[in-house]
């Protein structure tokens, strides 16, 4: 049977975000490992709930406190040690070898890619957002004409700094749309009319389908000249989703044509579509999948979720990754839970006699890092 020194080998975290380098108090400690936009209701804190135990549970040690001590006693023993500190002490503990990092969600407020591996003491990485991108072209355009010509520029020089991109179609515009290429006069119109809805309410939001579907084409275009993978935000997310359409079943006709394309499609997070995710790994070449943040989330239950996983997509197709923001103790519980979690469905699949010790091993390299390494240029 598997030890816990059998998967602790180091990790390719394919996809996480910046921590917060903020001194956090109880309340905007627990605004950080809630996915709602709202806090907790009166009488309660984001503490009671599995990811809430599992910050007092596993994350308390590192900090010096005893296992499960009291919430308000973690935020304090944090504030003591200082950001700077705790960060450092999370990231260096999660056993992370490259960290490839988003880095277009709030990236004012949390460490970039340089302050990143200066936390971590690894290899960072960016993996740049196309929708984030879209936004900060617009912001630079004088009006909607030029718009078209800035984006297409500006994605094509992030892409030379990153080893992968992005897209949140699903946050954005759910999988339910148009996955056919837009002509350059429904661009045009588009961001016309995005251009006028921006001056009424003071800021580009990119939620125009056409758009972002034109996004999609020019990152996919990229991709495929530069051999980069295109990472996908699908189901468990912010309050913004609509749930039922963010099943990546849903965008099968845009997998098929990346395939075509000998383009890599990483499929992220995927809850509770995780089932849904592996099946197109094994029904699409391209295709690639993680559970990510969701073993936070679900903690206790985390080994139930990857067996989802596991049931019957290739291990060769699985990647992992904390999906990490703000906290450090993300990162740390992403790898701490996704390790016991595989340990413990290989453990399994090893006691039933449904596949040996050098399987298992094997299953461990390739999720670790050796999946991400053969579709990443980060070797």
């Amino acid at each position: 049977m598997l030890t816990d020194k059998d998967v602790a080998g180091p990790l390719v975290d394919h996809h996480c975000h910046g921590v917060s380098p903020a001194e956090l108090d109880f309340a905007g400690f627990q605004a950080l490992f809630s996915e709602s936009y709202r806090p907790a209701p009166k009488g309660t804190t984001e503490f009671q709930k599995p990811l809430g135990l599992a910050i007092r549970r596993w994350c308390a040690p590192v900090l010096d406190l005893e296992p499960s001590c009291a919430p308000e006693a973690y935020v304090e023993r944090r504030l003591v040690l200082g950001a700077a500190e705790v960060n450092r002490r999370f990231l260096r503990g999660s056993g992370l070898d490259e960290l490839l990092v988003d880095t277009g969600h709030r990236s004012s407020a949390i460490a970039g890619i340089a302050e990143m591996a200066e936390i971590a003491g690894r290899p960072t990485r960016e993996i740049a957002r196309i929708e984030a991108i879209a936004e900060e072209a617009a912001r630079g355009c004088s009006s909607a004409a030029g718009f078209a010509q800035a984006f297409a520029d500006l994605l094509e020089a992030r892409a030379r700094q990153s080893v992968g991109l992005k897209t949140i179609v699903a946050y954005r515009c759910t999988f339910r749309i148009d996955q056919t290429a837009p002509d350059k006069a429904s661009v045009d119109a588009a961001a016309d009319r995005w251009f006028r809805h921006a001056a009424e309410i003071g800021k580009f939001r990119l939620e125009d389908p056409i758009i972002v579907r034109h996004g999609l084409w020019l990152g996919a275009e990229i991709c495929r000249q530069r051999k980069l993978p295109m990472q996908v935000h699908v189901g468990f997310g912010d309050p913004d989703v609509y749930m039922h359409a963010c099943d990546p079943t849903h965008f099968t006709d845009f997998i098929a044509a990346m395939e075509k394309w000998e383009v890599p499609i990483t499929l992220l997070h995927n809850y509770p579509f995780q089932r849904e995710a592996a099946w197109l790994s094994e029904i699409f070449q391209n295709v690639y999948y993680d559970v990510g943040v969701i073993l936070n989330y679900a903690a206790p239950m985390a080994t139930d979720i990857l067996g989802e996983a596991m049931e019957m997509g290739k291990y060769s197709k699985l990647l992992y990754s904390s999906d990490a923001f703000g906290l450090s103790e993300l990162y740390y519980l992403g790898a701490l839970l996704f390790r016991r979690s595989l340990m413990k469905v290989l453990n399994r699949w090893l006691a039933e006699d449904a596949c040996s010790v050098a399987d298992a091993e094997e299953i461990i390299r390739m999720v670790a890092q050796e999946n991400a390494r053969r579709i990443y240029p980060i070797n």
